[in-house]
């Protein structure tokens, strides 16, 4: 068995006026999230986000349209997950990015990791991911749109 690497991306799509695209998970039922995944060898943490992206939604995404926020959480993994990494690896460390995208963009899932998607304000998205960090970076995808970063 190859097992993933504890480190990952989260990658918040967006359409730049408060609206935040959720995945619901085929594994769980009513588990949505943003887009997310392991990093893999010799990967950088932008390509692992673009390829998650591509993998999960369709959507063909360059470098310069992504956004690194230069953060990350380490999180416990949860337990029904646990297999897919080393024995006793518990924690992962997620590093956040997002993109913007229209609201109208062909969503194209992959049925063996997502069934469906939606479109909703940031702060409601929050409330509707089972993940904790995903939940908290909604919220601060909300307050940046909302009181946008201008960068000198």
């Amino acid at each position: 068995m190859t097992y993933k690497t504890p480190i990952s991306v989260l990658v918040l799509l967006h359409d730049g006026m408060g609206n935040a695209l959720l995945l619901q998970r085929a594994d769980g039922e009513n588990l949505w999230q943003s887009v997310t995944g392991s990093i893999e060898a010799n990967e950088t943490l932008p390509e692992t986000a673009l390829r998650e992206v591509r993998e999960e939604t369709g959507i063909q995404a360059g470098c310069d349209a992504l956004c690194d926020w230069q953060i990350f959480s380490d999180y416990e993994i949860f337990p029904r997950w646990r297999h897919r990494y080393p024995p006793q690896v518990t924690h992962n460390r997620e590093h956040v990015f997002s993109l913007c995208i229209p609201a109208d963009t062909v969503i194209q899932l992959n049925p063996r990791e997502h069934i469906a998607y939606r479109w909703l304000p940031c702060d409601q998205a929050a409330t509707q991911v089972f993940s904790p960090s995903n939940a908290a970076m909604l919220q601060a995808l909300a307050r940046r749109i909302k009181f946008p970063i201008i960068e000198s």
